[in-house]
């Protein structure tokens, strides 16, 4: 049940663990299991993309390039989505290239210039998750349902 499921997920993504934090986010996103909630759904696939989860820096991404849950940022949508394609991470590359062609070359170096920020974070070996992130949720805009 998906309720169940919720519950389990955020136990593990308190405890920072990045694909909790993720899964979370899609139920979230959908509604499934916990009230719908695009800005909830942001938070955690935040949580999760900042410790190299490549399928939350994309969902993550796509939020950005649609407002869905954030303020519509189409710079942020490039960088992650951007960390999640160099991870050769399925349908990143396509949707990297559909945001290129809604942005001016400026806002395309400001994104590169964002993503090599946010990959300087990243850990040192390729693949590695970052350690793991506890939730904080006061730093993180948490809003109990």
């Amino acid at each position: 049940d998906a309720r169940q499921a919720a519950n389990w997920y955020r136990k593990a993504a308190e405890q920072g663990h990045a694909t909790a934090q993720n899964n979370l986010g899609v139920l979230y996103r959908r509604g499934e299991g916990v009230p719908k909630n695009a800005a909830q759904a942001a938070i955690w696939f935040r949580m999760a993309a900042e410790q190299g989860l490549a399928r939350a820096q994309l969902d993550l991404g796509l939020m950005y390039g649609s407002g869905e849950g954030v303020t519509e940022d189409e710079v942020k949508a490039y960088a992650w989505v951007s960390l999640a394609a160099a991870q050769g991470l399925e349908n990143a590359d396509q949707a990297k290239a559909t945001l290129g062609k809604r942005m001016t070359p400026a806002q395309i170096a400001s994104a590169e210039k964002l993503s090599r920020q946010l990959a300087a974070d990243a850990p040192a070996s390729a693949g590695e998750p970052f350690p793991p992130r506890a939730f904080d949720p006061k730093a993180q805009g948490f809003h109990a349902c």
